[in-house]
């Protein structure tokens, strides 16, 4: 028999073994004191460490790792401050159902010899925002804790975890194996929720499609595609669905950018019934339910969360992909609904999407500057917004051709993350465009990223959009009739600021400069910042003004 002892091992090594174990090979991070022995750990490891400027950039591009890829996406910091810097990237996760772990250092907790000193007890503090948050208080626990960080960070629905592993444990002797993962499969809906769903179906007389985040994050698309197809039933896409189903299709109604009273509501208020795939409350809420009025049937991995604005009547709760291959079994061929309204509300929406897309105004209009970016960006090409204004026009008028090739924060809808979140897509993705679309209020948040993003040697587009003011504040400060204050700023120099980093800056001084400017970027690859002035004075003509003036009498 052999003797434990003699395979024991150093605990941050097993951490470490335990991470490659589940397949780990990228931590974003940066360290400090606490994470020394992990950090020596990591040396001679499989893992690479991609060292960022600061860690909300860290934990935006390992959540978006997790976004993109379905697996966990590992970020890591110290104690303290820089686990504290962390909290906006794990509630980016949390509420966008984003895999990530992150890994955060603390002081000896078996003797202390600095009182207080950047102690704050972290693990209470993610408590609310993550689906586990734990200290490790021995080293023979840690593979364990490994898998089940990895185990629930990836399992429906998909969030944050945290483990916090103290110097003192890191440094242990140890002798517990890693634990490997296995495969899992969701659970099938019942025959009994198939056959009410579809009974739902046959007798409605306008349904509708929706398609939320969930039904981007599994691959659910073939299956989802060949639903609308054979049934013919028209869809629409919440701001984080965008890509589920071509929006080509002449299927396509738009995208529920806006909560209530934009065109597509037309529709909306007149369907007797909504299938929904994918969606929960997380999401800013894309059509309000009403006591009486449409029927949902809800079909998603986990049940419905209800709140005021949302209770269906109807659940199909399984693997996604499976209920809706069962659903479009149990509906047999295309099915006979009237689309004759919704076809007039398509070419109505069609119609007042293709305004301004041609015009030629300096400072660029919001439609001109999505379509340019439309023009240039191929099918399969990845933008990533930060958040502002801008946000809703590129929901709206930008069609996404392919899934996860808009990716958008419609759940926390935090600024700062459109950079990082752009850079972690075009690391995974090196053989396609890939453009970081930012206010300039956002892209100040964490612009120092674009050094990592250089040391990565990405080849990236940064568009900044230049109004030097918080536009969406101010916006809906105007809306509520108050007066213009408080919301403007200056802004650097943004080409020298880029070149001071070692990216190429541009300036468009002309509208028609935008699309020839965006195609030299990526055509020279590298590291590009594109400043763009924008004018947002038709935020409220066409936002506010043209929707309170609509009718839904077509």
């Amino acid at each position: 028999m052999t003797d434990p002892k003699s395979q024991s091992v150093k605990a941050s090594d097993l951490f470490v073994k335990a991470l490659e174990a589940e397949g780990v090979e990228q931590i974003f991070a940066v360290p400090g004191e606490e994470n020394l022995d992990i950090l020596e750990s990591l040396r001679t490891s499989s893992i690479e460490l991609v060292l960022t400027r600061h860690e909300q950039g860290a934990g935006f591009m390992a959540a978006t790792y997790g976004r993109l890829t379905g697996k966990p996406g590992v970020c890591m910091a110290t104690l303290g401050p820089g686990a504290t810097n962390l909290t906006t990237p794990a509630a980016y996760a949390h509420l966008g159902g984003f895999p990530l772990i992150m890994i955060t250092g603390q002081k000896p907790i078996k003797t202390s010899k600095q009182g207080q000193f950047q102690i704050i007890d972290i693990v209470s503090l993610y408590d609310p925002i993550c689906k586990l948050s734990e200290q490790i208080v021995h080293g023979n626990a840690i593979p364990s804790l490994v898998r089940e960080a990895f185990r629930l960070a990836s399992e429906e629905r998909p969030g944050a975890v945290l483990l916090e592993l103290p110097e003192d444990i890191a440094e242990e002797q140890c002798d517990a194996p890693v634990i490997p993962p296995h495969p899992r499969h969701y659970a099938f809906a019942s025959d009994a929720a198939i056959k009410d769903a579809a009974s739902l179906i046959k007798t409605a007389k306008m349904p509708l499609v929706l398609l939320g985040a969930g039904a981007n994050r599994k691959q659910a698309r073939s299956a989802i595609s060949d639903f609308v197809d054979s049934t013919g039933i028209p869809f629409f896409c919440t701001q984080m669905g965008k890509g589920v189903v071509d929006e080509r299709s002449d299927l396509f109604l738009g995208t529920a950018a806006l909560s209530d009273n934009d065109y597509l509501h037309c529709v909306l208020d007149r369907a007797d019934l909504i299938i929904n795939f994918g969606h929960d409350v997380v999401e800013k809420p894309p059509f309000f339910m009403e006591d009486g009025g449409k029927e949902v049937i809800h079909v998603n991995y986990k049940s419905a969360q209800v709140d005021q604005v949302y209770f269906p009547q109807v659940e199909v709760v399984g693997d996604l992909a499976t209920s809706v291959k069962k659903l479009q079994q149990a509906l047999g061929d295309k099915c006979d609904f009237d689309r004759t309204y919704f076809g007039t509300v398509k070419a109505e929406v069609e119609r007042h999407l293709h305004e301004g897309v041609d015009d030629p105004c300096f400072p660029v209009k919001p439609q001109r500057f999505v379509a340019d970016t439309r023009r240039a960006m191929g099918d399969k090409d990845i933008i990533a917004l930060d958040n502002g204004i801008y946000k809703i026009w590129y929901a709206r008028n930008y069609k996404a051709y392919e899934p996860n090739t808009v990716l958008l924060d419609n759940a926390l809808a935090t600024m700062g993350a459109g950079l990082p979140s752009a850079m972690a897509a075009a690391f995974l993705n090196p053989d396609r465009r890939v453009m970081a679309i930012c206010g300039d209020g956002g892209f100040m948040m964490n612009s120092q990223e674009l050094e990592t993003a250089i040391r990565m040697k990405l080849n990236l587009v940064v568009m900044v959009l230049s109004d030097s003011s918080y536009g969406m504040i101010r916006w809906k400060q105007a809306g509520l009739g108050f007066e213009d204050w408080g919301l403007e700023f200056d802004n650097p120099d943004f080409v020298r600021y880029a070149e001071s980093y070692g990216a190429t800056g541009h300036r468009v001084a002309a509208t028609e400069d935008l699309v020839p400017t965006i195609n030299a970027a990526f055509e020279a690859g590298g590291v590009h910042l594109i400043d763009l002035p924008v004018d947002y004075s038709e935020n409220q003509k066409v936002l506010i003004d043209e929707l309170a003036a609509k009718t839904c009498l077509l």
